[in-house]
């Protein structure tokens, strides 16, 4: 009995050599058969090919789409194919004409596989309109009701913000395929939607979702745990931690950055010695953590013990992610000695360790070392950014340098064409204030768009109390009781 053509072909020997490509010149060597063969119309194969390109060609689209537009009549399982390379790789409008062309084809109806990477490329956009109009798609053809579409549709209004609706796409989800989600094992549909309710800060649903789930992951407790360590609840976040039956390196990653970053630089180090004792290795990330912490304790032992533990754990501490760090670290535990050697014999020096090592110059009172060091940054071809602008302007505040501050400013907007954010404005209203010209500082503010914001008007008043201008600060205080009603420190 003869089989099918597409059974017939899983077989074929053309589809062997297919899947053991590794190169694109070998799998154009494949095309070139499949063409001598007569194979072009073979949708399994041609699937199958088209799969392989994007894997060893990633970008190559336009051969991929000769490739695809060779194919007289391609079925859903090809477009979806399509959709999805499109999704992942170009425009947003690219991805609505590929469906406009699928809707014109005779005998192509979309399915629940050809939506959740169209709205997920919504999603990263941020495109909350076009989004809306794939959601009306997917309830057009009935298949906004599937686990999946579901899941993805709420991920999509939470990266737009849209609360209610992402919280309603779950509901709806949970209420029409109830056994859907309790018979599922695959965890990924949950755990979307627990980072989807972090990304909104809604700690309350997202414990929902976890506790809902059949079965949980290390993912699904790595995700809500440092959504408990980003809202400053490390008692919480300990406990999911405790309780998690297997704890991989991003979970006590996790944890030990969740310390660090509420300020609780020895929690931190003790978790990272519970980890050595159950011989897991660190990686990059949780090093780094680390020299943050010691950063915190401000012990230079510790930061010498840090670096030589880098050392005998084969990290390259000359690279510049290690370097940048570990600059930060010495200055602040006193060694600037030992942060500008570490600075100098850097291989390669980008804006972050430029950045580090300003701000630990500043941090010693060495301003015009580092505003030099900024010049020479510039010198040598690296452009500054809003944040190297905010660590020279903060070197300027320290000691009041108001004409060094103005040109650095003035540079920042003309030749580098950076709006200043508030950050920078509090920055100028710091300079200005310090050196006792408090009604520019006062105008300045009132001129630009920063005056709704706290940080500007906190820095007059600070400056206020120090040349002692009783009249002006009740003022600013006023303003930053409507902004701040909450804040007892105004």
């Amino acid at each position: 009995m003869r089989l099918p053509y597409v059974v017939e072909h899983l077989s074929s020997p053309i589809l062997c050599i297919l899947k053991a490509c590794r190169t694109g010149r070998e799998l154009f060597q494949v095309h070139s058969s499949i063409i001598r063969r007569g194979y072009e119309q073979n949708h399994f194969l041609i699937a199958q090919f088209i799969s392989l390109c994007a894997a060893l060609l990633p970008g190559n689209l336009l051969y991929i789409n000769c490739l695809f537009n060779s194919v007289s009549e391609p079925n859903i399982y090809l477009w979806n194919i399509m959709m999805k390379m499109h999704c992942e790789s170009s425009s947003l409008d690219d991805c609505f004409l590929i469906f406009r062309r699928m809707r014109q084809g005779p005998c192509v109806v979309p399915d629940k596989y050809t939506f959740p990477s169209f709205i997920k490329a919504c999603g990263s956009s941020l495109a909350l309109r076009e989004g809306r109009m794939v959601h009306a798609l997917t309830i057009r053809f009935d298949v906004d009701t599937d686990v999946f579409m579901g899941s993805s549709l709420s991920d999509f209004y939470g990266k737009c913000r849209e609360t209610d609706c992402a919280r309603k796409a779950f509901d709806e989800l949970h209420i029409r395929n109830e056994v859907s989600w309790t018979a599922m094992t695959n965890h990924v549909t949950w755990n979307v939607m627990i980072k989807a309710f972090m990304k909104l800060g809604d700690l309350k649903n997202a414990r929902r979702v976890f506790d809902l789930m059949p079965l949980r992951d290390e993912v699904s407790y790595t995700a809500l745990l440092d959504g408990y360590a980003k809202a400053g609840d490390m008692a919480a976040a300990r406990s999911l931690f405790d309780d998690s039956p297997h704890k991989d390196l991003v979970s006590w990653s996790a944890l030990i950055s969740g310390y660090v970053q509420n300020g609780k630089p020895y929690e931190a180090l003790k978790v990272y010695s519970e980890m050595c004792t159950m011989n897991v290795k660190p990686d990059e990330f949780i090093i780094v953590s680390l020299m943050s912490a010691c950063s915190q304790i401000g012990s230079l032992n510790l930061a010498e013990w840090m670096e030589s533990h880098i050392r005998n754990k084969s990290f390259d501490s000359k690279g510049s992610y290690f370097a940048a760090a570990l600059v930060d670290m010495f200055a602040k535990c006193g060694s600037m000695v030992r942060t500008t050697l570490l600075f100098e014999i850097m291989a390669k020096k980008d804006l972050i360790s430029y950045c580090s090592m300003m701000q630990g110059l500043c941090l010693h009172g060495r301003v015009s070392e580092a505003l030099a060091l900024f010049n020479r940054m510039i010198d040598e071809g690296i452009a500054p950014d809003i944040a190297a602008f905010i660590v020279a302007l903060t070197t300027c505040s320290h000691v009041g340098l108001v004409d060094d501050g103005l040109r650095l400013f003035d540079l920042m907007t003309r030749k580098y064409s950076i709006d200043p954010s508030p950050d920078h404005y509090a920055c100028m209203v710091n300079i200005l204030g310090k050196s006792g010209k408090l009604r520019a500082a006062y105008k300045l503010i009132q001129s630009t768009s920063v005056e709704h914001h706290a940080s500007a008007w906190g820095a007059l008043l600070r400056a206020c109390k120090l040349h002692g201008n009783v009249e002006l600060g009740e003022v600013i205080a006023r303003k930053l009781f409507k902004i701040e009603p909450q804040n007892a420190g105004n």
